[in-house]
């Protein structure tokens, strides 16, 4: 989908984020997006245009270092990413949003939510990936790429999508920082988990585990047969749409 030019906002960090928004009704819903993806992505689309059918306000980003926005994807980190998120959205937005995270942009919901709780709504992840620089990919390292991390600062690993993954020691260090599945996660807000049993780069034993491991009074997980990663076909694409839509009305009560 070719869009139109992003509008940019410049972040007290001296970041220069990209950003698409359409105003609508409350609450807003604010999509964040996977690691390495970046705002034009079927989902944020989609999702963007659903809101605008529906006459919602709707906000799509771009971290520092992907897409549109200023900086290089091997100088940030979890802490950054998420101080991009919650910039735009102190920024941008008015009162409580419903957080839409994919992948790792559901590891940044649960830790916005957990930082910024009265300006939340609501949550819906896609395949969520908390905590996966420990979990994924420090504790699937062999014993020699842990040491090339450590001591080149870097490494480069295969992607199933474009070019190569470079995970650097400030990623996996700053991951450790920001662990939400080693102490108490409390979510008053509205929750649901969505994933795809078939996602080769998430298990959906993650997702169990985060509703294991979470507090709230109104959380949901739904297994999808088949989906993988992408979770982006027409059905999965309908199953966020619902998501969000029950979500809004929970929070409305």
């Amino acid at each position: 989908m070719t869009d139109a030019q992003p509008s940019y906002l410049n972040t007290d960090g001296g970041r220069r984020i990209a950003y698409h928004q359409s105003h609508g009704d409350g609450p807003g819903a604010v999509f964040l997006g996977g690691f390495m993806s970046d705002m034009q992505g079927t989902k944020a689309v989609h999702l963007e245009a659903q809101a605008r059918a529906r006459g919602h306000a709707f906000l799509r980003f771009d971290y520092s270092g992907h897409g549109a926005s200023s900086g290089a994807f091997t100088d940030g980190c979890i802490s950054d990413w998420a101080a991009d998120a919650m910039a735009v959205i102190e920024a941008l937005t008015q009162g409580p949003q419903i957080l839409v995270g994919s992948s790792m942009g559901g590891w940044i919901a649960l830790l916005i939510a957990r930082l910024t709780p009265a300006r939340i709504a609501g949550l819906v992840t896609i395949a969520a990936a908390p905590d996966f620089t420990e979990d994924s990919m420090w504790a699937g390292f062999t014993a020699a790429q842990r040491a090339e991390v450590m001591e080149a600062g870097q490494i480069s690993l295969p992607s199933d999508y474009d070019a190569p993954y470079t995970i650097t020691r400030k990623l996996i260090e700053n991951g450790r920082q920001n662990l939400v599945l080693r102490s108490p996660l409390n979510l008053p807000v509205p929750v649901r988990f969505l994933q795809g049993t078939a996602d080769k780069d998430v298990d959906m034993g993650v997702s169990l585990s985060l509703l294991e491991h979470a507090r709230g009074p109104d959380m949901r997980l739904t297994l999808v047969a088949g989906a993988d990663h992408r979770f982006s076909d027409a059905a999965c694409l309908g199953l966020i749409d619902d998501a969000i839509t029950e979500v809004r009305a929970s929070a409305a009560r």
